[in-house]
């Protein structure tokens, strides 16, 4: 639901739900005032590093490997602007909007935490910004994920200094420098340490994770609902999913899943109409009877992902930090190794939730294995080729999904003459991550509209409450079975019911408690 209360920066930990309200849908910010005290006292301990004749990295030095550069007051200013301006070096299609809006909270986060070095007006600037509806121009390509993300960030920066271009509250591409002077922004003049504390975070990849985790809370509800349409059309059995059964193996996501899996499935007429000493079937096949143990893990894993996003949303990364008791200090923390691997992680799960859903329509549409339904659900075999194309669609996205399965975060390519030697490409990551979130939804709206046709095609037999529900809002957007017609609509409709929310939310409504 779209969020317009202020979002509160610097007083507390920002929480996942903060981050989607903000970047998705726009919520206000508003700064602490007592962040904005820290803030300032921090600001004082740089200023009187500045003044010291020994050189301090970040704030008389160059950076990376012309750390022991001492650069003379009088070029401090140039310095950062050259910070930003070189490292301001994205290729590529312009990110989501959402992102980068992700982006510049996050930074806007650590900034206010008082242990950044900038100046109050830095960090108001910021939040001008993003109230304003400025959106920053970040290219796809830039980030190692180490330090941080560089790039990305530096394009942030860049705008705050009134250069660039960047998307306006409307969309419009303009001129950084104009569209701050429309906002009544004035552009930041960056001095000492700023440079540094602009661009050194995990925030690009942080947010895209957390956009993620967002999305996969109801396309991993939507995948029970898909297999539950699948199993009761292929008049499957719920007994497997039974709460003794899944105590023996307490895995806790797979607990999860399998409870979802009742309650769409306990009132279902149609699985009732087999059940009994009658039905000789022994077992379902494994994508069927399993898809609690591989949903489940899936869960487990966004759960894993959810407890590292949560720690870095509390987490202060900057390099230089300013320290509590006022001491100055280098450190690692901009390494993003800890959200590269669970995004990583993530992309794996979610290939093999897509996949064991692609299964289980290519059964649907077997009459070999779909215990009496139609060659490919076709209204007339020979003539009609029903819904075969669309699982030849879900096949060539999981097939790409396994692609984007292999971990970006075991590979690094050493570079700013080889002091960075070791980075996390988190941002590559977060960036697969989210292609393979749009495919797994793509995926199982398809197995949604296979279902669907499978359902209508059993009747007079009833489905059940909730697969019911969902096969009739279905209906509003996409035809029943008939003859061959233009598929493709049908695919996109329903895809956009998937991420929209819509067919978990009616899911979860009509379930059988």
């Amino acid at each position: 639901m779209p969020h317009t209360s202020p979002v509160t920066i610097g007083a507390a930990p920002l929480r996942p739900e903060d981050v989607v309200a903000v970047a998705r849908h726009h919520a206000p910010v508003a700064i602490d005032a007592g962040a904005l005290d820290r803030v300032a006292a921090a600001r004082g301990v740089i200023d009187g590093l500045a003044a010291d004749p020994h050189p301090h990295y970040g704030v008389s030095t160059g950076f990376g490997a012309l750390a022991t550069t001492f650069i003379a007051p009088e070029r401090r200013r140039q310095l950062q602007q050259s910070l930003i301006r070189s490292h301001a070096a994205g290729t590529g299609a312009e990110v989501e909007t959402e992102v980068i809006r992700a982006l510049q909270l996050l930074r806007l986060q650590t900034l206010a935490s008082g242990h950044t070095g900038v100046r109050p007006q830095v960090v108001e600037t910021y939040a001008a910004m993003l109230n304003a509806g400025i959106t920053p121009i970040v290219r796809e390509y830039g980030s190692l994920g180490c330090s941080g993300d560089l790039a990305p960030l530096a394009h942030i920066a860049l705008a705050s200094m009134g250069e660039g271009d960047v998307r306006n509250a409307a969309g419009d591409l303009v001129p950084a420098a104009d569209a701050l002077a429309m906002a009544g922004i004035a552009p930041l003049e960056l001095v000492e340490k700023e440079g540094l504390a602009l661009i050194n975070g995990t925030d690009g990849m942080l947010g895209m994770l957390v956009l993620a985790l967002h999305d996969l809370e109801d396309l991993l509800i939507t995948a029970d609902i898909s297999a539950a349409m699948s199993i009761e059309s292929q008049l499957g059995t719920d007994a497997v999913f039974a709460a003794d059964l899944m105590a023996l193996r307490p895995q806790i996501g797979q607990a999860v899943s399998a409870s979802h899996l009742r309650g769409f499935l306990g009132s279902s007429p149609m699985v009732a109409s087999h059940k009994g000493p009658d039905d000789g079937r022994v077992q379902d096949a494994y994508s069927l009877r399993c898809s609690p143990q591989v949903h489940g893990a899936a869960r487990d894993t966004a759960s894993y992902a959810t407890t590292i996003a949560e720690r870095e949303l509390s987490s202060v990364v900057d390099n230089p930090v300013v320290t509590s008791d006022g001491r100055i200090e280098s450190n690692g923390n901009f390494h993003g190794a800890p959200v590269a691997a669970v995004l990583d992680f993530l992309a794996i799960s979610v290939a093999d939730v897509a996949s064991v859903a692609e299964r289980r329509t290519d059964r649907a549409l077997d009459p070999a294995r779909s215990h009496g339904l139609p060659p490919f659900l076709a209204d007339e075999v020979g003539v009609d080729s029903g819904l075969m194309i669309a699982q030849y669609a879900a096949a060539g996205i999981v097939s790409e999904l396994k692609r984007l399965a292999v971990p970006a975060s075991v590979d690094s390519i050493p570079s700013s003459a080889m002091q960075e030697d070791h980075v996390s490409m988190g941002w590559a990551a977060a960036r697969k991550l989210r292609r393979a979130i749009d495919g797994l939804g793509r995926v199982l709206a398809i197995e949604i509209l296979t279902g669907a046709r499978a359902l209508d095609l059993r009747a007079p037999l009833e489905a059940g409450p909730a697969t019911g529900a969902v096969r009739d809002l279905v209906r509003t957007v996409a035809g029943g079975p008939g003859p061959d017609r233009f598929l493709s609509p049908d695919m996109e409709a329903v895809a956009a019911l998937v991420q929209s929310g819509r067919i978990a939310a009616i899911a979860k409504e009509h379930a059988n408690d």
